[in-house]
């Protein structure tokens, strides 16, 4: 399970430049893990430029900012671009890692089920530990809140 308290599940995924990113290279700096289901669309565009927005926060604190969702390198490349997102955006095309931290889930949209992100953030400590996770993000007021828990921890 992935709890608070717990070591965080390892991963090695690749951002939008092509590059291998392991969880493990951030030993020793928190990071912000975040969620989402999909580049370029309303609420995951929103988030992303919280996050952009409030990214000199996160730098001065050394905080890491890292984005997963299954879209393509490609797609994320695209998405960096389109709105200079200054963080780490990972590609979970094979949805194992989004399946390691439990945020795989069947969704119900209009009476239809299918499989998807849910929208999820969990926060790490300098020891690879779970300090906090916030389940079923409303966008609106989540970067709000993952300051304030930040400065709780």
């Amino acid at each position: 399970m992935v709890n608070v308290g717990k070591k965080a599940p390892s991963f090695s995924l690749m951002d939008s430049n092509g590059v291998n990113v392991s969880l493990k290279d951030f030993i020793g700096r928190k990071v912000v893990l975040y969620f989402y289901p999909k580049d370029d669309t309303p609420g995951c565009t929103k988030e992303a430029c919280d996050f952009r927005d409030f990214f000199p926060d996160f730098k001065k604190k050394q905080i890491t900012v890292i984005g997963i969702s299954p879209d393509s390198k490609e797609s994320h490349k695209k998405f960096v671009q389109k709105f200079n997102l200054p963080f780490i955006l990972l590609s979970d095309e094979k949805k194992e890692v989004l399946k390691k931290y439990n945020v795989w889930k069947e969704k119900n949209m209009y009476g239809r089920k299918y499989m998807g992100v849910e929208r999820t953030t969990f926060l790490i400590n300098e020891d690879g530990k779970i300090i906090k996770v916030f389940p079923k993000v409303k966008v609106n007021g989540h970067i709000e809140e993952v300051i304030k828990a930040f400065k709780e921890n």
